[in-house]
């Protein structure tokens, strides 16, 4: 049976409620539903299609993840899935440019896996394996500065000594003779060739795959008015025509190419969401008794496989021998360990602290790790991303312009207009309605913003940063390692006698384990007193330390072992556990002494920051329960807690309460990963795993958690500047189309509006924002 809430499978019995319909996983799924209900549900199926790459893979067949440089809109998502289908015994392929990411499903017996990048390049879109870093972007500059800088140049520099002088009367500033206006114009068509088809390239590429996949986009526009002047220009020159419009070609794929380029350093990251998967995943087991090591894809259900202390469980499954401590942070966001005994369940990709376990392989052969990276990959390639205003109008705008450009030239011409001069409107109004503004007027706004961001140890991962921030209805918070320091810690010390003795010879003999709590008893202290006669217990350790035995460990430890404890202790670490903490007592000769309270310590400024988004409802979601969510309730700043939430059920959380409004996600582990794609908004501590960090639209590069609400007012600035540039944008074009069309410019005017409005855009961009 399946979780009503995050699909995961149910315990026998499951978790269920009598108010709550349905079976759940956990107590905080349950908890969930119960606190969002079924309304929530509603909404979001009204108002959302299913998540890409949510389907089942047929059974015979087997997916692949690939990464396709190239994608800059979703005309190239089309046009890539259309390679796909093309390619026998290819049955699915989803595209996503947000990440840049291709899930192909095949049939293994009809194609080799190893040859999908290779049929799924061309076009300028190249396909590998996500492990692969992506090229270096050498050639992009090679053919922005030689072939767009220097033969862009040439040509600028003939029209400068030749041909503008003559179109103001005046005699050239080179005199060639009589076959100076051959020479120079031939000259001038074959550098401004070389700057179209080679720097104008991807501009070209972008029109057709726009065409091919009926999604009219902006290159097509930009390449229509670059095609278009010098399609003319190159038959002015033929027919002996002095007035050439082959600058109008150049400007405008340079300045195009030129804020494209930019747009795209700005932007550029690493989006291999994949890469966490080889660093976190397990690769190999051990199988028990023989010690044999095999592939993790080996594996079959009922294998008994060894995993040592410090190695991750490789898939999930159940525990048939040894006692251990698990660290489950990574997978569930659980700040302590938990002990894991004979008849438990662990997860793949939890980490054994301090002892070894034998691990029964579960029936699905599968890692909870590999769950949450498939989770992830369906959220963020669903996720639209933030794709400029102009595209998401280019179905229609251009359309729009092409048809008012085709209908002046007819009415000229039907009018009894000379042929050359109804061409010449009609290719103004291609010219002077180019988008360059209106492309610009994002990528440098967000230029701006990502630069003051960066002064503020703020690292913007994508532009969908500024378009969510401002409108966040709810910040939601992950609490280890993000409300928390997301390590163990000493938090303080209570003794009949000398703390710090007492905290030095815990020490002494708390070197001998590998439990994070021990480490955390160690790291307090800085020359420890040498211990002999070592002993390892269940929950503690035990020997002597200046001839006198002492033990250190859980209570239940000096219970089995018959110590003493006074009554004020024991009451002091049932405190310790009510606060979310875990007790730790100190004995000599058969009576506890003191005890050390270790627990994830809160970090310091999450009270202030929680309480700079009075104006936002505060939600905390995570893997604890008990006391540590209970403190957290209890404070004012905060809304709203779900303790006891896994990571699918996280996930399933931010995309309910999306359907009462934007939401924001804080957070820093792998198992908060899923929830930063799903939030309209995602912030990942750098402190945490790379692949919350990737999930994430920005990075808190200094782990300082007052650096988020400086994140939001960056976003609300810099969205401000970009509607200024966007409203600077469409008013243009609302006046020179007209006076385009009415035949008040001409195509060198044209172009010379356009280069100043987008200088403009420029301008304005480059305004502080504080």
């Amino acid at each position: 049976m399946a979780c009503r809430l995050c699909d995961l499978p149910t315990p026998d019995p499951p978790v269920t409620a009598d108010d709550v319909d349905g079976a759940f996983c956990c107590r905080g799924c349950l908890e969930v539903q119960r606190r969002l209900g079924d309304d929530a549900e509603a909404a979001i199926e009204e108002n959302e299609g299913p998540a890409l790459g949510a389907d089942e893979v047929p059974e015979g067949s087997e997916q692949t993840f690939l990464a396709v440089d190239g994608m800059t809109c979703s005309s190239c998502e089309v046009f890539v899935e259309s390679l796909g289908r093309d390619i026998e015994g290819v049955e699915t392929v989803e595209a996503s440019y947000a990440s840049e990411l291709a899930r192909v499903v095949y049939d293994p017996e009809s194609v080799d896996a190893d040859s999908l990048p290779d049929r799924l390049s061309g076009y300028g879109y190249e396909a590998h394996d996500p492990d692969e870093p992506a090229d270096e972007d050498g050639d992009d500059v090679v053919r922005f500065l030689v072939g767009g800088g220097f033969f862009g140049m040439m040509a600028m520099l003939w029209y400068a000594l030749f041909l503008y002088p003559t179109y103001f009367g005046y005699p050239p500033i080179v005199d060639l003779g009589g076959i100076g206006f051959v020479y120079v114009a031939t000259n001038i068509w074959a550098f401004t060739s070389v700057v179209l088809f080679y720097t104008g390239y991807p501009l070209l590429r972008g029109a057709y795959v726009g065409l091919r996949a009926w999604r009219p986009n902006t290159d097509l526009l930009v390449s229509l008015a670059a095609v278009g002047a010098y399609a003319y220009s190159t038959l002015a020159m033929l027919v002996g025509h002095t007035e050439l419009y082959f600058d109008v070609t150049i400007a405008v794929v340079l300045v195009v190419t030129a804020g494209t380029k930019y747009e795209s350093r700005i932007k550029r990251r690493a989006t291999d969401l994949l890469s966490e998967l080889t660093r976190r995943q397990v690769e190999e087991a051990i199988r028990h008794p023989s010690g044999d090591r095999v592939d993790v894809g080996a594996v079959e259900a009922g294998d008994r496989l060894l995993v040592r202390p410090g190695d991750r469980v490789p898939v999930d499954g159940t525990v048939l021998e040894g006692s251990a401590a698990v660290d489950e942070a990574l997978v569930t966001g659980e700040s302590l360990p938990r002990s894991k005994n004979p008849g438990d369940d662990v997860r793949g990709g939890t980490v054994v602290t301090d002892a070894p376990l034998v691990v029964r392989a579960g029936e699905d052969v599968t890692s909870t790790l590999d769950r949450i990276v498939e989770l992830l990959w369906r959220i963020q390639s669903a996720r639209p991303g933030a794709q400029r205003l102009a595209d998401r109008l280019a179905t229609v705008f251009v359309p729009l312009v092409v048809l008012v450009a085709a209908a002046t030239t007819a009415w000229l011409l039907a009018s009894g207009t000379a042929p050359t001069a109804a061409l010449l409107t009609g290719l103004t109004v291609l010219i002077v309605s180019c988008p360059c503004a209106l492309g610009l007027a994002t990528p440098l706004a967000v230029a701006a913003g990502t630069r003051t961001a960066a002064e503020d140890n703020v690292v913007v991962a994508t532009p969908a940063l500024f378009e969510a921030a401002p409108e966040a209805d709810t910040v939601v918070f992950d609490k280890t390692g993000t409300l928390t320091r997301g390590a163990m810690t000493v938090r303080n010390v209570a003794s009949t006698g000398d703390e710090k003795a007492l905290l030095a010879r815990a020490a002494a003999l708390e070197r001998f384990s590998s439990h994070p709590v021990a480490e955390a008893v160690v790291d307090a202290v800085e020359n420890p007193p040498e211990a002999t006669d070592i002993e390892e217990h269940d929950r503690g350790v035990s020997g002597r330390i200046d001839g006198e035995r002492v033990l250190v460990g859980h209570p239940t430890l000096f219970e089995a072992r018959e110590w003493t404890v006074p009554d004020d202790l024991a009451d002091r670490a049932d405190e310790i556990r009510t606060d979310g903490a875990v007790p730790v007592l100190v004995g000599r000769a058969g009576r506890a002494e003191g005890v050390v309270a270790v627990g994830d310590e809160p970090r310091p400024e999450w009270a202030e920051v929680a309480q700079s988004f009075a104006d936002r409802e505060v939600v905390v979601l995570t893997g604890d329960e008990g006391a540590a969510a209970d403190r957290l309730r209890e404070d004012p700043a905060v809304d709203r807690v779900f303790a006891g939430v896994k990571p699918a059920a996280k996930a399933e959380t931010v995309r309910r309460l999306r359907a009462d409004g934007t939401v924001a996600m804080v957070g820093d582990g792998s198992n908060d990963a899923p929830a930063l794609a799903e939030a309209d908004l995602g912030i990942a501590m750098a402190g945490g795993t790379q692949l919350a960090t990737e999930a994430a639209d920005a990075v808190i590069v200094d782990d300082d958690l007052r650096s988020v609400p400086a994140v939001f007012d960056i976003a609300t600035a810099t969205n401000r500047r970009i509607r200024t540039n966007l409203a600077w944008a469409f008013g243009y074009n609302a006046v020179a189309i007209p006076l385009a069309v009415v035949g008040l410019l001409n195509p060198l005017f044209a172009a010379g509006a356009m280069a100043s409005s987008s200088l403009l855009v420029v301008l304005n961009s480059a305004r502080s924002l504080r």
